[in-house]
C-alpha cells in the first residue's frame, strides 16, 4: 500500500503534514531491532522507521513502490555503509527480497505518504489543483481513468465500500452526467463537482470530497489487496520468533490486519456438537496488547497519529498457511485492467 513510515496525511484531500513517524517507540518495542538482525521495512517513504531501526543496530531491507521515494533515499543508503538495501518494489512482493535464511522482522505503515500529498502533480490532494492521478507507482490506471470510464454501479461500489461514502449513488450519477460533456482531468475539477452535489454542512468535520478521493486512491493502488498479500508474504519469510508489526490509519485496513492475526492464531474447525475435524496450529502469537493506539500527547502533537492503530505478532514454528484472500471478506470491484486508457 502506500509507502510511508509515518509522516503523511491520511486525509486524501488534506494539506501537507510535517514528517513525524507515528507510534515510533511502540513500533520499535514490538519489532525489537538489534545488531545481527535483518528487518524488512515494506513502506520506506521518507525513511522514518528505517533510520530508527538502523540506529538500533539492525540491518534493513527497505521497499517502496514510489520511484521518487527510492531516489530520495539514496543519501541514506550511502550514509549507512551497506547496512541498508533500498529497492523499488510493492510490498506485496516482499518475499522476493528476503534472504533465504529468513527475516527477523517486517514492519508496514499503511497510509499515503506526506511526500505524495505535498506534490500537486501526483493528484492525491484536492487542496492543490493537479492531474487526477493518485498512482503511487507512477504507472498503470489513474484516478481519471476510473472516474471517466467506470460504470455508475462500479463507481457507487467503490465510493461506498472503499470510502464509506453515504452519498455514493448521488455522486456517481453526477459524475456520469458531467463526464459526457467533458472528461474529468484535475483534482479540483472532481472536488468542485462533489462540493456542488453534496455541499458541506456546518457540522461536517471533513471536506465533502474527502471520502471519494480516499476511495479512488485505495482502488487505483489496490491498497487492500496489496496489504493482504503482504501479510501472507511476511508469514512465509519470517523466521520462528520473527516479528510482524503493522500500523494502519483506516478502519478497512485495520480490519484486514485484525482478521489476519485472528485467523493465524490457530483454531479448531468443525461444529461444537461434533468431533474436531482439524486443528490448526497458530502461525503467529500476539505481541503485547491486541491493538495499540497513540497516546494523548502524540495525537495532539501529530494529527495523523489520531487514527493510527498498531497490531503485532510473533512468528511460531508452524508452517505458513495458504494465501487465501477470502478470509478478509473483500467485495468484488471493477477490474483495473479494463479501465486503463
Amino acid at each position: 500500500m502506500a509507502a510511508n513510515p509515518g509522516g503523511g496525511s491520511t486525509d486524501a484531500g488534506g494539506g501537507p503534514v510535517r514528517h513525524i513517524p507515528v507510534l515510533l517507540a511502540e513500533v520499535l518495542s514490538a519489532l525489537q531491532p538489534a545488531s545481527g538482525k535483518i528487518i524488512l521495512d515494506g513502506t520506506f517513504g521518507a525513511g522514518g522507521y528505517t533510520s530508527a531501526i538502523l540506529d538500533a543496530g539492525a540491518d534493513v531491507i527497505a521497499l517502496d513502490r514510489d520511484p521518487t521515494a527510492i531516489a530520495a533515499g539514496q543519501d541514506m543508503v550511502a550514509a549507512y555503509g551497506g547496512r541498508l538495501k533500498l529497492t523499488h518494489s510493492q510490498f506485496s512482493s516482499l518475499a522476493d527480497h528476503a534472504p533465504e535464511s529468513g527475516l527477523d522482522g517486517v514492519v508496514l505503515d499503511i497510509g499515503v505518504s506526506s511526500m505524495q500529498i505535498d506534490e500537486a502533480e501526483r493528484g492525491f490532494s484536492f487542496q492543490k489543483s493537479g492531474p487526477l492521478d493518485m498512482r503511487m507507482s507512477a504507472s498503470g490506471v489513474s484516478a481519471a481513468d476510473v472516474v471517466n470510464r467506470a460504470k455508475v454501479a462500479e463507481l457507487i461500489r467503490i465510493f461506498h465500500f472503499l470510502g464509506e461514502e453515504d452519498q455514493a449513488p448521488r455522486i456517481a450519477h453526477a459524475i456520469e452526467k458531467r463526464r459526457t460533456e467533458k472528461p474529468f482531468e484535475t483534482t479540483r475539477d472532481l472536488a468542485g463537482l462533489i462540493e456542488v452535489v453534496t455541499p458541506r454542512k456546518m457540522k461536517d468535520k471533513i471536506h465533502p470530497a474527502t471520502r471519494v478521493f480516499q476511495a479512488l486512491r485505495i482502488f487505483v493502488n489496490d491498497e487492500l489487496g496489496e496489504l493482504g498479500q503482504a501479510l501472507f508474504a511476511a508469514e512465509r519469510v519470517l523466521k520462528p520468533g520473527g516479528r510482524l508489526v503493522v500500523v494502519t490509519f483506516h478502519s478497512l485496513e485495520d480490519r484486514i490486519v485484525k482478521k489476519f492475526f485472528s485467523d493465524r492464531a490457530g483454531k479448531a474447525s468443525g461444529s461444537r456438537h461434533l468431533p474436531i475435524a482439524h486443528e490448526r496450529a497458530a502461525t503467529f502469537e500476539p505481541i503485547g496488547k491486541s491493538m495499540i493506539a497513540a497516546g494523548k500527547a502524540e495525537a495532539e502533537a501529530n494529527p495523523r497519529a489520531r487514527s493510527a492503530k498498531l497490531r503485532a505478532g510473533m512468528r511460531t514454528n508452524a508452517p505458513a498457511e495458504a494465501a487465501d484472500m477470502s478470509i478478509f471478506g473483500l467485495p468484488s470491484l471493477a477490474s483495473l485492467g479494463k479501465l486503463g486508457g
